[in-house]
């Protein structure tokens, strides 16, 4: 009888890890639950494209009927996983399925975190096809748009709805400025200028109290004593991982399901995207790290630990994630903190291309920002990936157009 591997989680993380076994020599079963109806669908889009008319929901497919067939891959949708039974190899579904399998892969994800304000209509969240789905329709009746959070899915939405031709966009967040958990104040500040300069009105270090309807409107009253009035709000305050069907499975579970550097949490029992905090060796810490490109590699390391158990792989990687806002791409490599230090280098021939890099309080180099700049990111992926010290990441700038800036 073959061995039987289920996939719980439908995202990136999911279908990712079920074809990376098929591609690893994994010739047993493999079944991919999801809670949603829709078949897989890439999540990044939904903050952009998918706002707009620029894609369409089968633009963003992850896996369809058909390749799924080719891939010899069990699609179980529109049930969600309820209870997780380690000692007996069970599954548990919203159906009343009990699904056996050899070995478990957890990638349920995060959800949108919940407006603390209620939701009256007209009040947003976005994590979902259906979520994409009824914020493009707001946005195309018009009226001003409130977002509240300025991280990048706030960002992005407000590039976005400036893009749609959305007149007024205010962007609000208690934090001195955008992506306030990635990057120092000073550096967020040119994040607030981008905005500004195309037309979003912004609002930092202000806390909202509430958001009422109140008739055709909503209201939002601010911390500070103010309101603000907006025919649409979105909340985009950061996601929670999909973890609470796990409460009684025994696995440790805090903020995530805790894992070793090979994406076990259990014997037999893996985790991979939003809702799994590996353990870093790089940095000796966990972390559970909300990022496409992470969510990828973590599949292809659990799928290889899987179909080839005899030679586990780490993952160790260099955090990445990038952004698209208005005509700045930008891209962040490692560690970025606010409560690092950081040089500032602008590019000497393109005044929108600059580059910060960030180092911990030993001096070691941890993570760079590139904004314009590939070539910097590659110098800078280069150096950080084989362990370079502070002064050779700066010096392998040194070919790339670089002036130093500021910093700290």
């Amino acid at each position: 009888m073959k061995p039987t591997v289920v996939v719980v989680g439908t995202s990136v993380a999911g279908v990712r890890t079920a074809q990376a076994l098929r591609s690893a020599g994994y010739d047993g079963n493999v079944v991919l639950v999801g809670e949603e109806n829709a078949l897989p669908y890439d999540k990044p889009p939904l903050s952009k494209g998918l706002l707009t008319d620029a894609l369409t929901t089968d633009d963003v497919r992850l896996l369809t009927d058909q390749r799924a067939a080719e891939a010899d891959i069990q699609l179980m949708l529109g049930r969600s996983a309820v209870r997780l039974d380690v000692t007996a190899r069970k599954i548990e579904l919203s159906d009343g399925t009990r699904l056996p399998f050899d070995d478990v892969v957890i990638a349920t994800g995060a959800r949108a975190r919940p407006s603390p304000w209620g939701c009256p209509a007209g009040v947003h969240t976005l994590r979902a096809l259906d979520d994409a789905a009824a914020l493009r329709a707001e946005l195309r009746r018009g009226g001003p748009v409130a977002i509240v959070g300025a991280g990048f899915i706030g960002c992005e939405v407000a590039a976005t709805a400036r893009a749609a031709g959305v007149d007024e966009v205010t962007m609000l967040d208690s934090a001195a400025g955008p992506l306030g958990r990635s990057l120092p104040p000073a550096i967020g500040e040119r994040f607030a200028w981008l905005h500004e300069e195309h037309g979003v009105r912004t609002h930092f270090g202000v806390e909202v109290s509430a958001v009422d309807r109140v008739g055709d409107e909503l209201v939002l009253r601010l911390g500070n004593g103010s309101t603000l009035q907006a025919a649409t709000v979105v909340v985009g305050i950061g996601a929670v991982p999909n973890d609470d069907w796990l409460r009684d499975s025994g696995l440790n579970v805090d903020d995530g399901v805790l894992c070793d550097q090979h994406g076990r949490a259990a014997p037999h029992v893996y985790a991979v995207g939003d809702v799994a905090r590996w353990y870093r060796p790089r940095w000796g810490t966990s972390a559970r790290i909300e990022h496409w490109t992470n969510a990828v590699e973590q599949a292809a390391c659990v799928a290889h630990n899987i179909a080839q158990p005899e030679s586990p792989r780490e993952h160790d990687p260099l955090e990445y994630v990038w952004s698209d806002q208005y005509d700045w791409k930008i891209q962040i490599l490692g560690r970025t903190g606010a409560d690092l230090g950081y040089t500032t280098f602008e590019h000497a021939r393109k005044p929108a291309a600059f580059a910060v890099l960030f180092r911990d309080s030993g001096g070691a180099c941890v993570g760079v920002l590139t904004v314009n700049w590939p070539r910097a990111l590659v110098t800078c992926r280069r150096a950080l990936s084989r362990g370079a010290t502070w002064q050779e990441v700066r010096d392998s700038l040194a070919s790339a157009h670089v002036v130093p800036s500021h910093g700290r």
